[in-house]
């Protein structure tokens, strides 16, 4: 059954992650499809936050994975710059899985680094991630997406694009602009480092 409210905390988005696999065995996939519809399909930031986690867990491991997230990334925040208030996701995507087992571990370590954001995050700067604010982190959404297919021939590389895609996402969810404005410090420090690497 999808879901038609937003997770109000980073706690209660993996319960509701973990949730899409419950009833199911060790060795069955845990669909994006039923992943987002655990999360709810018309929240903007959820569905931001969702992509990044998916992106650095074992799903985004497999070659040209990462790609494909950053599609669903710029097609999320694309919609966002347009008002589309239905987000939309083509199935060639939501049909895409992870087994149930490495979810639920990878969920498991997350869990002691959500109770800490949690606990300090706090609604602030909201003008940041809201009306003009959340178009303009929609935009740099599609921005750092765009580093990613470059970036997969790095190993490790686009991790950096995903805490800073994942950031921007957080924020929308806890309403603290304080965590877009950290998004935006990783991806743009994220930048210079590659940047003067290659130099």
């Amino acid at each position: 059954m999808p879901q038609t409210s937003h997770p109000q905390s980073l706690q209660d988005m993996l319960a509701r992650m973990e949730a899409a696999g419950n009833g199911k065995d060790n060795g069955d996939q845990v669909s994006v499809d039923e992943l987002m519809n655990a999360v709810g399909y018309r929240s903007f930031g959820p569905l931001l936050l969702l992509i990044a986690l998916i992106a650095i867990s074992p799903l985004g491991g497999i070659p040209g994975v990462p790609t494909l997230f950053a599609f669903c990334t710029i097609a999320v925040a694309g919609q966002i710059l347009v008002n589309q208030k239905h987000l939309w996701l083509p199935s060639f995507i939501l049909r895409r899985s992870v087994e149930q087992e490495k979810l639920a571990a990878f969920l498991a370590r997350l869990r002691p680094l959500a109770r800490r954001v949690d606990a300090v995050a706090r609604p602030r700067l909201t003008r940041l991630i809201r009306g003009p604010g959340l178009k303009m982190a929609a935009l740099c959404c599609i921005l750092v997406a765009l580093t990613v297919p470059p970036l997969e021939v790095v190993p490790f590389a686009a991790v950096i694009a995903w805490l800073a895609i994942g950031a921007f996402g957080l924020s929308v969810i806890l309403q603290d602009g304080a965590i877009a404005l950290a998004g935006l410090a990783i991806a743009l420090g994220g930048g210079l480092a590659l940047f003067t690497g290659v130099l």
